[in-house]
């Protein structure tokens, strides 16, 4: 077999050794009527939507665990344009959007092979609201959803697009001239999430907020619920609460639940400041995370200190309480949203220092510098956790109460070496114990720098990632990297080879 073919064999054996996780999944679904609050999956290998809500279960035999610029990289592909979005895949095809021009002019949609990194389609289309394009804004920072029947994508511009896996267009749309233009000196970036009927777009800016459901097939409004004006870069998440499911919207000042049928707001909470970048993550019940940033000049430092919490809504009847189970005053992400696996919390500060909860009670576990910032939600798979380092390096730890690296990968090689700090362990203030040699008052107000390659350190950040069996796709700028552990594709070849003769 050609290393297509082989590729196109570990997809298939793949999908197939995930068919059991799959079909436990679906006996869940059955039991609820709904997998992640999102009722779309299919049995379809996916990573569907931000942070992979509603993606099928992963395999740690087969998630690879060591990379480099050259080692284990099935492939990688230039897009046209750039952004900050994350990459969603359906079965074999990666969707992922991208802007480009100095002042936005243009959004594009690009659909890539998982198999081999072919670029499928690309579709282009004009911004109808121009603005510039620069490191501290968003740049399609927005990440699309994707289900059986499309691809559904929003830009900070203001348009709203689906179309077909093969990228005939469904329907298209500008909130910006359905609703006014948006005014947000930050630009836009929170991801859609998606029903089995609707897209949910959060347009929180300083003119007219709102939470807005467009129906997938029409493009039509299903509802529209008015929010107070703010500036945030949040995105929404569907969890259950209760018996049912949620829409939960953590953005600069509030915590707010809402149904996802209607639109009505069901509760809130509006102890909180500084929550403009994170995605309130599932802890286990009706418990989430809120995370909180101190901002890039600490300009929220005190508002943040008493936001970065555990909460459980509280059910009675139809009426829902907010409660906070426990808080840190220490541990402020900035743009990686906290997250849990194995009953252990996670937050990553903005100078890469890890902070580690016990998910239940708060207790601090440990706090550990990382070597960099993380602008990346970390993945938990088996006893892993996976650091995406923002210059291209991603750490992965031993998941448990002790921290250990058990490798460290670079995939951007064209790093400062101020960037690259010590591992050492912390005292509770998060500083280093004798530590004065160390470059910790680098953060991500950072400006972009040049490489010996000439390329702007803003396009060698690493995004966003997706997850779909044995593959890792990463997005930088302006490119796709896929990771494939090379070892396993071996196995799969020598297994398969008898049928081949």
């Amino acid at each position: 077999m050609d290393k297509p073919q082989r590729v196109f064999v570990l997809i298939r054996m793949t999908a197939l050794f995930l068919s059991l996780a799959m079909f436990i999944d679906q006996v869940a679904f059955c039991q609820t009527g709904q997998r992640d609050g999102l009722n779309v999956a299919e049995s379809v290998a996916s990573w569907p939507a931000f942070l992979g809500r509603g993606a099928t279960g992963l395999s740690a035999d087969l998630v690879p665990t060591q990379w480099s610029s050259e080692k284990n990289i099935a492939w990688k592909t230039k897009l046209t344009g750039a952004g900050q979005s994350s990459p969603v895949v359906w079965g074999d095809r990666v969707f992922v959007t991208s802007i480009e021009g100095a002042m936005k002019e243009t959004c594009v949609v690009s659909a890539v092979s998982l198999i081999d990194g072919r670029v499928l389609w690309t579709h282009q289309m004009p911004a109808t609201q121009q603005d510039r394009s620069n490191y501290y804004q968003s740049r399609a920072a927005p990440t699309p959803v994707v289900d059986a029947d499309g691809v559904y994508a929003f830009f900070e511009t203001g348009n709203v697009i689906a179309l077909s896996h093969d990228g005939e267009v469904l329907w298209t749309r500008s909130l910006v001239d359905d609703f006014g233009e948006f005014e947000n000196r930050i630009g836009l970036a929170a991801s859609l999430v998606q029903t089995k009927a609707n897209v949910v777009v959060l347009v929180d800016h300083e003119g007219p907020s709102y939470l807005l459901a467009i129906n997938k097939s029409t493009g039509i409004d299903a509802w529209k619920t008015e929010r107070f004006s703010r500036q945030s870069y949040s995105s929404p998440i569907v969890l259950p609460i209760g018996q049912s499911m949620q829409i939960v919207v953590s953005s600069s000042g509030s915590v707010d639940g809402y149904d996802p049928q209607t639109g009505q707001q069901l509760w809130t909470y509006k102890e909180v400041g500084g929550n403009r970048s994170t995605t309130p993550l599932p802890v286990s019940g009706n418990r989430f995370l809120v995370g909180a940033s101190p901002g890039m000049h600490d300009q929220y430092v005190t508002d943040a200190r008493k936001s970065n919490l555990v909460i459980e809504i509280e059910s009675d009847g139809g009426t829902y309480t907010p409660k906070v189970i426990w808080r840190t005053n220490k541990a402020m992400p900035s743009f990686a949203s906290p997250m849990v696996h194995q009953g252990l919390a996670y937050w990553i500060t903005k100078i890469g220092i890890v902070f580690c909860f016990d998910a239940q009670t708060g207790e601090k576990v440990y706090s550990q510098r990382l070597g960099g910032s993380c602008w990346a939600t970390p993945l938990g798979v088996g006893e892993r956790v996976y650091f995406f380092g923002k210059d291209g390096t991603t750490t992965v730890a031993q998941a448990g109460r002790t921290f250990k690296v058990l490798h460290k990968n670079e995939l951007i090689t064209s790093v400062p070496q101020s960037s690259k700090t010590s591992t050492r362990p912390l005292s509770d203030d998060g500083q280093h114990k004798q530590d004065t040699n160390d470059d910790a008052s680098k953060t991500d107000n950072d400006p972009p720098r040049r490489g010996r390659d000439g390329l702007l350190f803003a396009e060698n950040v690493q995004y966003g990632y997706a997850v779909v069996g044995g593959s890792i796709v990463i997005r930088t700028g302006s490119q796709l990297f896929c990771i494939r552990d090379e070892n396993v594709a071996t196995k799969a070849e020598v297994i398969q080879e008898p049928d081949d003769q």
